[in-house]
């Protein structure tokens, strides 16, 4: 069976950002743009031409179809075997984890992660590399390369292949295998986590928790693994059923978009426990009784309570957080005596870490923790790992947060969205910001004075590469940070967000609100960026 050569011109703006290509469904479904992206990867990613791929995504709208385009696609690019999982579905954390397994050469994973789904939502692609993580820079910029003189790309006609039976079947000379994407994952987080402590700790008669699947990908894995391995009532797994437009909600776990979840967490009658994860399963949000931990914290109580967890019992060789993320996990690494790495954001910058040995434990400010058993974050793995030291530790999320502060200081945290902004307008505001740097140190601004001030570049320890305008910094002389950058995660216009940090050594000011600690340092970034005048938006969008 010969394949087909089909002539193409190419598309502008089919650079992959930092988690893959996202854009409107309708322009994935112009003739020829999947086609022309897909055809660039195997262009550009020899390996793959008698090699292993793995294939699937989140099952939102247009999944399927897209899967069908690929097959035909890979198989007249003399891929030897595609890895399908079943109905299409494969979160993110477990298309690393079975690439990673099965020696794949590579992975490709449809999700537009946390954005809205349905034929008017969001659709992604990413390319995932033989170590099971997203493609470095270096990589990704060889495909948009490739998409700029693309003339022509090869396909095999074959018919619709049923996604829904496990089982091998055949395109022209490539086997294409229908998996259970389930079963390795499950495997895998069993053998990282106590789950005979975390089965009792759910029989125990006290303890109730929900984990909002937000109708998207985890929905099937949190059923098998906490209903069904780990004992869990029925129904603790709410909005389980992956759909194609995410219920009509917006799948991303944090305090905006899971409301009814977080209500579950509060009042006379509240949960001991809640969790959610996002559209591709690799974000989470965790929750305790009146009580929200916030990603960065998360990343350094795990790292602190490492020991208690089987999987990292041994210890843990170092700990990386994307620039953005607060330092409360470098107060843990320094206690520890391991090393901390700040990194720009983009999961890809922890895989050489990870790969070289020199972290175990990474994370970001976005609801997104991971370590070294895969090369992608993983929202179930977090839930996971916090059940296991609830278990351990036998003291409620508010405890163990505020014993954490107690020994370590509270860095407190929040970050400010605002979606949706004209491009134009948030490239000026950061030009304006990059052009004040050089005056601000020395600076006071408000009730701090101003000690660093720069646009953040990463030089990789591991392979030298360079990444230059990754957010700017300014530090203040108490400890107390302000992060700008432009998220690459959106779809439409810029999403500008600014992060902001304070570090409180004293115990008697832990439990302070969040907005009344921070209510002088987001009056000082409004101000300093000139976010109103600029943008035309007196409030954030989402706060976080």
């Amino acid at each position: 069976m010969q394949p087909h050569v089909i002539a193409t011109t190419p598309f502008q703006g089919q650079r992959p950002g930092t988690s893959g290509l996202r854009k409107k469904v309708g322009v994935f479904q112009q003739p020829h743009y999947l086609e022309n992206f897909v055809q660039a990867i195997f262009d550009t990613q020899t390996e793959l031409s008698g090699g292993t791929l793995v294939l699937g995504g989140d099952g939102r709208f247009y999944n399927r179809e897209a899967i069908q385009v690929i097959l035909r696609l890979a198989a007249a690019n003399g891929v030897k075997r595609t890895l399908v999982g079943r109905g299409g579905i494969l979160s993110t954390p477990a298309a690393s984890c079975v690439i990673r397994k099965y020696r794949a050469q590579g992975g490709i994973i449809l999700s537009a992660s946390h954005n809205p789904g349905g034929p008017d939502g969001d659709f992604g692609i990413k390319f995932n590399t033989a170590n099971g993580g997203p493609a470095p820079e270096a990589v990704t910029e060889a495909i948009h390369a490739r998409t700029l003189v693309l003339e022509q790309y090869r396909m095999l006609t074959a018919p619709t292949l049923d996604l829904d039976t496990l089982g091998t079947t055949r395109i022209g000379d490539m086997a294409v295998e229908i998996f259970d994407s389930i079963a390795d994952y499950a495997e895998l987080m069993e053998s990282l986590f106590d789950f005979n402590a975390i089965h009792q700790l759910f029989n125990s008669g006290h303890f109730q928790m929900r984990f909002d699947a937000m109708h998207a990908v985890t929905g099937p894995y949190a059923k098998a693994i906490i209903e069904q391995r780990l004992g869990a009532a029925p129904g603790t797994v709410m909005n389980g059923e992956a759909l194609e437009d995410f219920g009509g909600g917006h799948p991303d776990p944090n305090l905006a978009h899971a409301k009814a979840l977080v209500a579950l967490t509060e009042g006379p009658d509240a949960l001991d426990f809640g969790a959610a994860s996002d559209g591709d399963g690799d974000r989470n949000m965790i929750l305790g009784k009146h009580c929200f931990v916030t990603p960065s914290d998360s990343l350094a109580v795990l790292a602190a309570n490492a020991h208690l967890v089987p999987g990292y019992r041994s210890g843990i060789r170092g700990i990386a957080r994307s620039m953005p993320t607060s330092q409360a996990a470098d107060r843990v690494a320094e206690q520890l005596g391991v090393e901390c790495f700040e990194t720009p954001t983009g999961w890809k910058f922890f895989g050489n870490l990870l790969d070289a040995g020199r972290i175990t434990l990474c994370g970001e400010e976005s609801f997104g923790t991971g370590s070294d058993h895969v090369r992608e974050k993983d929202g179930l793995w977090a839930v996971l790992f916090w059940l296991n030291l609830l278990a351990a530790r036998q003291q409620s999320v508010a405890e163990i947060l505020s014993e954490h502060w107690r020994r370590f200081g509270r860095n407190v945290y929040t970050r400010h969205d605002y979606e949706a902004v004209d491009a134009t307008a948030a490239g000026g505001l950061l030009s304006h910001l990059r052009i004040l740097l050089p005056e601000l140190p020395g600076r006071r601004l408000g009730d701090q004075v101003v000690a660093l001030a720069d646009d953040f570049a990463y030089t990789d320890p591991i392979d030298g590469s360079r990444s230059l305008q990754q957010g700017i910094r300014i530090g203040f002389e108490s400890g107390a940070r302000i992060v700008y950058r432009l998220s690459g995660t959106g779809t439409e216009g810029a999403t500008l967000r600014v992060y902001l940090e304070r570090y409180e050594p004293d115990p008697a000011r832990h439990q302070l609100p969040t907005d009344e600690v921070m209510r002088p340092l987001v009056l000082i970034a409004r101000e300093l960026a000139q976010i109103e005048e600029r943008t035309g938006r007196a409030e954030p969008d989402v706060i976080t």
